[in-house]
């Protein structure tokens, strides 16, 4: 079951909670990805507020939505750059993206094998992709009160054998959101600290977010997904500036959003 998109922006725009999860794992990718220049990367799910620091860097910057959430136009300060899409048909050539960032999109996905094979078609051969997921041991996977208390959590190791199973290869892994889930002031004011001792103790199994890097493997896994070339041009790249239309709640409410 997908969030909706005004639930997700919600949490991450307007709650303090969710403006500390968007700082950690902002943190934690650009750890991982210090520098995407020249590359063409796109964020599948509801990866807008971790693609925003990478916008100046990368060649082309993509937002892909899922059509059960919703999309809505992003950034609010500039042409459009999201895309609702199909999970399993994305408007795109084989290979086209250098790296794909995946977030509130797999552990929610009704067929997350065919999720990842359309990743998998969309990612060029030795490209990099990252999935984020809930914590099956985190207090985050817990609570309903945050996005990450929906869908399937996982731990490392189901993680990483899901991903292998796909055509991707594990090369690092790890962790966020040390603080608690909590929307308390208290809780708020120690959350940088949290944040900060989890990491510098490896408590991973204690985080309420899994961050697996991948890189594609060179042979091709089996495919559900798209088997031909996109039929309709990806109309964000030829200079779109509003979004396609949209399902659900996003849809209806017409807002912009960073």
């Amino acid at each position: 079951m997908h969030i909706d998109a005004v639930d997700l922006r919600s949490f991450y725009y307007r709650t303090r909670l969710g403006r500390v999860a968007q700082q950690a794992l902002r943190a934690a990718l650009r750890d991982l990805w210090p520098d995407v220049r020249g590359a063409t990367l796109a964020g599948y799910g509801f990866a807008a507020p971790f693609l925003r620091p990478f916008m100046g860097e990368a060649q082309r910057t993509l937002c892909l939505m899922p059509a059960q959430q919703g999309a809505f136009h992003w950034p609010v300060d500039g042409p459009n750059r999201s895309v609702l899409v199909e999970e399993r048909n994305w408007p795109v050539n084989a290979g086209f993206f250098d790296r794909i960032l995946v977030v509130h999109g797999l552990e929610t996905s009704e067929r997350p094998g065919a999720l990842l094979e359309e990743v998998n078609r969309c990612l060029a051969p030795g490209g990099k992709a990252i999935f984020i997921a809930p914590n099956r041991t985190g207090l985050w996977a817990r609570r309903d009160a945050t996005p990450f208390g929906y869908g399937r959590p996982y731990s490392v190791g189901q993680l990483e054998r899901q991903l292998q199973e796909h055509g991707f290869e594990p090369e690092r892994h790890t962790a966020a959101l040390y603080c608690a889930p909590s929307h308390k002031a208290f809780w708020l004011r120690t959350a940088r600290m949290a944040e900060r001792t989890g990491r510098s103790f490896g408590a991973q199994r204690l985080a309420g977010a899994i961050i697996v890097e991948t890189t594609k493997l060179a042979f091709a896994a089996p495919r559900s997904g798209s088997k031909v070339a996109a039929r309709t041009p990806l109309a964000v790249l030829e200079g779109l500036t509003g979004p396609k239309p949209a399902a659900g709640r996003a849809a209806r409410a017409g807002f912009l959003q960073r």
